[in-house]
C-alpha cells in the first residue's frame, strides 16, 4: 500500500476520533503521526523523539507518551516489550507478523510464515473475533549462538590442554 494513502487513513482515524471526542487537533500529534510512519520497523521512544528534533520539531516527553498511549488505544501503533527494552511499531494494515527474539543479546527480527499465518487464521475462538496477530519466539540468534559454540570449545580445548 502507498505511503501517501497509508498516512491520509491515518490522518483521517486520527482526526474523526479527534473530532468526535471533541478533542484538539495539535501539530503535535500530527507531526508525531508523520513521524511514526516514516519509520521503516521497530523504534523507540528516544528515536521517535530524535527524529522529531532532526525535523525542528521538538516535542515534550509527556506530549510524546500521550501521544503514543492515543495512537496504541487506535491502533495506530502497537507496542512490544522485547526483553529490556520497549519498541513501537506502526501498524495500520500491518500483515500479521511473527518476531524472533534472541534472549541472549536481545535482537529482534521479523519472520514471515504463510503456515503459521494460515494456522492462526483458520483457528476458531470461541466468544472471541480476532483481527491481527504478533507471535513471539524466543531463542537463540546464530551470533549469539556461534559466541557460545566458541566459549564452549575454548573453555573444553583448555581443560583437555591442562590434563
Amino acid at each position: 500500500m502507498a505511503k501517501e494513502f497509508v498516512k491520509k487513513k491515518v490522518w483521517d482515524i486520527l482526526t474523526n476520533y479527534l473530532e468526535i471526542n471533541s478533542l484538539r487537533k495539535t501539530p503535535e500529534r500530527y507531526a508525531i503521526l508523520d513521524a511514526v510512519y516514516s519509520i521503516d520497523g521497530h523504534f523507540t521512544i528516544e528515536e521517535l523523539n530524535e527524529l522529531l528534533e532532526s525535523r525542528n520539531f521538538p516535542v515534550s516527553r509527556a506530549t510524546l507518551y500521550n501521544t503514543m498511549r492515543l495512537f496504541i488505544k487506535l491502533r495506530l501503533i502497537t507496542r512490544h516489550r522485547f526483553i529490556g527494552q520497549t519498541k513501537y511499531e506502526s501498524c495500520y494494515n500491518n500483515e500479521d507478523h511473527i518476531h524472533q527474539v534472541c534472549t541472549i543479546c536481545g535482537s529482534v527480527s521479523e519472520v514471515h510464515s504463510k503456515a503459521i499465518a494460515e494456522a492462526i487464521g483458520s483457528t476458531r475462538l470461541k466468544r472471541f473475533n480476532k483481527d491481527g496477530f504478533t507471535l513471539y519466539i524466543y531463542g537463540i540468534c546464530s551470533k549469539c549462538q556461534a559466541k557460545l559454540t566458541r566459549k564452549k570449545n575454548s573453555k573444553h580445548n583448555r581443560n583437555t590442554t591442562s590434563k
